[in-house]
């Protein structure tokens, strides 16, 4: 009986109060900050006052009819079977309402659909949990994961401002430029969605979808993955940054620089304690999630690679289990998504911490005849 009365109390206080009980009473959509994104803000309040007007020309009359043609005052109900004019009325009014409502959503989703003379295209590209970008016509790309702390995640910190919605590189583009994103997925369906966009599609492997945006705004734009993609689909931001041009190009030639010194070195002769210090940061950033910080991870699906077969075994067997991942299992293959030198730093990490030992190393070098020899 207490239970009763205490949830009594705690709805009629969310009653008498709603201002605690309700924080962000937001209930409608947001313009956005490009032109489709308005387009679509003032197409769903066209729709929107269209079902007002709608619904107070027909409650208007529902209700006029009841109270003018009630029994105390002896009205007769009136026979409009097989009423010609009346069925026309019904049949036009609707059909004229719906023409008036395609008329702009037709406009608003052929220029939705419009890819054609971009001035720049990003290929897209969702894993199990993270984006690959791939700018096609500059030569080169990267990926972009999530950084919200684990500690925020488990509760062990105050969460950040923006929870879940951070990563460490996130998308960049030119504010004026029209953007063509070429859309897919390494594994499973993935959905690409920025709200201040307007932009919203799906990442289906074997398939390439298109969507396209022009910022007219700088800032920084957040959004997610929307596709139940597995169990860390809520931890797979989508972060884009909109700069002016200038700012874009000088962004371009550094990325250009970082993928050469990347391609570069494949060829450096690394030692034991550099592979250590990189493979502790790509481990964290590419394996963590699965395999955990300190190794033990979440058996069966992940198992553990502290004092595991794998990682204290066979070192071709290792580098095979990286590089081409695991069929039928969660372990993916990371041959394509990391360059040699992370690669080889997370199996010499992997191979040589949390007691593990073994004092073997493998080289970005290695890494690169191993591949080739596929």
């Amino acid at each position: 009986m207490r239970v009763h009365a205490q949830r009594v109390g705690a709805l009629t206080g969310g009653l008498l109060f709603p201002a605690l009980s309700m924080a962000d009473w937001t209930v409608n959509m947001t313009p956005g900050v490009t032109g489709t994104s308005n387009d679509i803000f003032n197409l769903h309040m066209t729709i929107f006052w269209i079902c007002v007007a709608i619904g107070a020309v027909v409650f208007g009359i529902m209700f006029w009819s009841i109270f003018a043609h009630r029994k105390s005052q002896g009205a007769k109900p009136a026979n409009f079977h097989e009423n010609t004019l009346v069925e026309v009325l019904w049949t036009l009014i609707p059909l004229v309402i719906l023409i008036i409502m395609a008329i702009p959503a037709t406009a608003t989703l052929i220029d939705m659909y419009d890819t054609t003379e971009s001035d720049i295209d990003i290929k897209v590209t969702g894993y199990q949990w993270k984006w690959q970008y791939e700018y096609i016509n500059e030569d080169f790309g990267y990926f972009s994961n999530l950084t919200t702390p684990s500690d925020q995640i488990r509760k062990r910190q105050t969460k950040g401002e923006n929870y879940l919605l951070e990563v460490d590189n996130p998308m960049v583009i030119p504010v004026g430029k029209k953007v063509r994103f070429l859309l897919t997925a390494n594994d499973v369906i993935h959905s690409w969605w920025v709200p201040d966009f307007g932009v919203k599609k799906d990442a289906i492997p074997g398939f390439i979808n298109e969507a396209w945006t022009r910022v007219d705004k700088p800032g920084t734009y957040r959004g997610q993955c929307t596709e139940l993609c597995g169990k860390d689909h809520g931890f797979m931001p989508v972060v884009v940054k909109a700069v002016p041009e200038e700012e874009y190009n000088t962004w371009v030639a550094d990325q250009k620089a970082a993928a050469e010194k990347e391609r570069e070195l494949t060829q450096k002769d690394w030692t034991m304690d550099e592979l250590m210090e990189r493979g502790e940061k790509a481990y964290a950033t590419a394996c963590a999630a699965c395999h955990q910080v300190n190794g033990n991870g979440v058996p069966p699906a992940f198992p553990a690679l502290r004092g595991s077969a794998i990682a204290t075994g066979d070192m071709a067997a290792h580098i095979d289990v990286v590089v081409n991942g695991v069929s039928g299992t969660a372990m993916q293959a990371f041959g394509g998504q990391l360059n040699e030198a992370d690669l080889a730093a997370i199996i010499t990490y992997e191979r040589n911490a949390w007691g593990n030992n073994m004092g073997d190393m493998v080289t970005p070098k290695e890494i690169f005849d191993y591949k080739n020899q596929q």
